[in-house]
């Protein structure tokens, strides 16, 4: 299994220090995490792991070249729920994503529609909520599909949480090979959804997942919290079921990349380890 990293291992330290730390755990893959338009100030004094999505591509290749890591992914999770402006990631900042990544031969950019943080969004009727995100990732889709680049929706979110509406939503989108899924494991399950249904409906449009597992006590939450953006435990220590979707993923003939999304060293340490061990006894 081909098991990369979220890049915001450690916090309040650059890019550069989190690729040392996600090369020292033994794992070969990297996503590009945290990302925005210009330039940060936090990034010019070496306090924030995030990379402009303006930034020359040398640069990004070289960073990864000196830590022997190999580059998975573009996040590009977005708002696509409220009203867009010139503060909201959304479109804008999705397209730049997937140039980026095509620059860099990146094959995916995951992106999501998130929570509104408008009156206006949380106003919106289901049906107008489909049409929001359809709308926003239009001209994104078209750009993926002439460089070449998939874009991957993962679950966080009142629609992408669901089975039923994600696959909704894919029907509306179209461009089959271009549009497929980054199954989330524990944004599925806290959205109220079961992560094993994504890779029974959805099969092989699954092309890459972020690994969390969810503690017990975050059962009152499901269904009403709707993404988290790391899980606080190792994987194996909460009440997903990871193995099992190790094994189902495996069924559908999953060779994608994956992402630790997990807070602490020694928790992504723990969880690459029982990862792999999984992934032995299921056969691949």
């Amino acid at each position: 299994m081909k098991i990369g990293c979220f890049a915001l291992v450690e916090p309040f330290t650059p890019m550069s220090r989190q690729f040392e730390l996600i090369r020292g755990l033994g794992i070969d893959y990297v996503d590009l995490t945290d990302n925005h338009d210009g330039a940060s100030l936090g990034v010019e004094f070496g306090f924030a792991a995030s990379v402009s999505l303006d930034s020359h591509p040398a640069a990004i290749r070289r960073l990864a070249a000196q830590h022997r890591l190999k580059l998975s992914t573009v996040c590009a999770h977005a708002n696509l729920l409220d009203a867009a402006a010139p503060d909201v990631y959304g479109t804008y900042q999705i397209i730049k994503a997937i140039r980026l990544a095509a620059d860099l031969g990146i094959p995916e950019v995951i992106t999501t529609e998130g929570d509104p943080k408008t009156e206006f969004g949380h106003r919106l009727t289901e049906a107008e909520q489909l049409f929001s995100i359809r709308e926003k990732l239009q001209s994104p889709i078209e750009w993926a599909e002439e460089l070449g680049v998939k874009l991957l929706l993962e679950p966080h979110g009142m629609v992408t949480d669901s089975v039923k509406r994600m696959g909704d939503l894919l029907e509306a989108l179209g461009h089959e090979q271009t549009v497929g899924i980054c199954l989330d494991t524990g944004n599925s399950w806290l959205g109220g959804a079961e992560p094993l249904d994504y890779v029974k409906t959805f099969g092989q449009r699954i092309q890459h997942v972020h690994w969390k597992d969810m503690p017990a006590s975050w059962e009152p939450k499901r269904g009403k919290v709707f993404g988290c953006g790391m899980a606080v435990i190792p994987l194996g220590d909460g009440v997903v079921g990871i193995p099992a979707i190790v094994k189902a993923l495996r069924m559908i003939g999953f060779k994608g990349t994956t992402t630790l999304e997990i807070a602490g060293a020694e928790s992504v340490r723990i969880s690459a380890q029982r990862l792999r061990q999984w992934a032995r006894q299921s056969g691949d």
